[in-house]
């Protein structure tokens, strides 16, 4: 009872910021985004009987940390196949860990379909969403490569990732990484310190479902200055609520905003680049592929190159050979 797989992190394009379940992480509003080829997660599950508790190695690195999370979600598949034999997880991020940088999408969707490939359990994509969103919400997306919408439901089988489109119309992204340290405010303590003192947290919400409509739409026309204009929007609102509460909520720091200002030049001189900031200070660029180089070469006079990656659309998640 053993697997190894790999899944995608995923930048959303309509964000997801807050819950309406919390235990079953059920989201306020349906969200879509775009896989990455560029940042990915490689996850080894062996369910071995000869072991006392679950183990989880990060990075080459116990992490004693997250493995009360992994055991629950381990549950969840445990109890489907009805065993309660424990399991080892090794996982390496090729992504910064909990930097705004969709390492939980990720790992989660990574181990997700590990596990299911382990225990036999033959889900398909749309089940095995349902279950990997209770690990980590963003994750659901990671199931699926190109556009993906998170569908928020009412229950636990209806809030699951749907594929939208394989985004090989030229659609890109350009990531400025600010700062790969760790968030001082994780995504769901920031959730839900924004919905309980956020005066605009209601119409965010309202909004968002309006975006998501527009953005279908865009895409469905392969209009990537839409797309990209809908994201900004949607982006620069879900931060704009964040600092609405109180004591307010800042991801951005002063590069941040530095690398914004670049955009909104490179836009008025007739690039396709547009803001798609998720909760953290890394600025995330979206872009025509084909006008990427022009964009690096514009951001390499302020930031360094390591700073600097350019990702088209990734696949959907995989079991890898052993």
């Amino acid at each position: 009872m053993k697997a190894k797989a790999r899944a995608h992190a995923n930048i959303a394009l309509i964000k997801y910021w807050g819950k309406a379940d919390e235990a079953l992480i059920i989201p306020n509003n349906s969200s879509l985004s775009l896989t990455l080829d560029a940042f990915y997660t490689d996850t080894h599950v062996h369910f071995d009987e000869h072991l006392a508790e679950d183990e989880f190695i990060l990075d080459g690195k116990s992490d004693p940390k997250t493995l009360v999370k992994i055991s629950k979600f381990a549950d969840l598949f445990r109890a489907i196949k009805g065993i309660n034999t424990r399991v080892r997880v090794k996982s390496v991020n090729h992504v910064p860990t909990a930097a705004g940088l969709a390492s939980s999408a990720s790992g989660f969707a990574a181990l997700g379909v590990a596990i299911n490939a382990a225990l036999d359990l033959n889900m398909d994509a749309e089940v095995l969403s349902t279950y990997i969103r209770q690990g980590s919400g963003s994750a659901t997306r990671s199931v699926y490569g190109g556009l993906v919408e998170w569908q928020k439901g009412s229950n636990t089988t209806d809030s699951k990732a749907v594929f939208i489109d394989d985004a090989t119309f030229d659609l890109g992204m350009v990531i400025v990484v600010i700062d790969k340290d760790e968030k001082t405010i994780s995504s769901r303590v920031g959730m839900q310190h924004t919905i309980e003192t956020s005066p605009y947290y209601t119409l965010w919400a309202k909004d968002s479902a309006r975006d998501l409509e527009a953005m279908k739409e865009a895409i469905s026309n392969k209009d990537i200055d839409h797309i990209g204009s809908i994201a900004e929007h949607n982006a620069l609102k879900m931060h704009a609520t964040m600092m609405s509460a109180n004591p307010a909520i800042i991801y951005m720091q002063p590069d941040s905003l530095k690398a914004i200002q670049m955009v909104q030049a490179m836009r008025n001189e007739g690039l396709t680049a547009f803001i798609a900031m998720d909760a953290g200070p890394n600025v995330k660029i979206v872009c025509k592929l084909s006008e990427s180089d022009q964009i690096v070469s514009r951001l390499k006079t302020t930031f360094k190159d390591e700073q600097i990656i350019v990702s088209g659309p990734g696949p959907d998640a995989y079991v890898l050979e052993e």
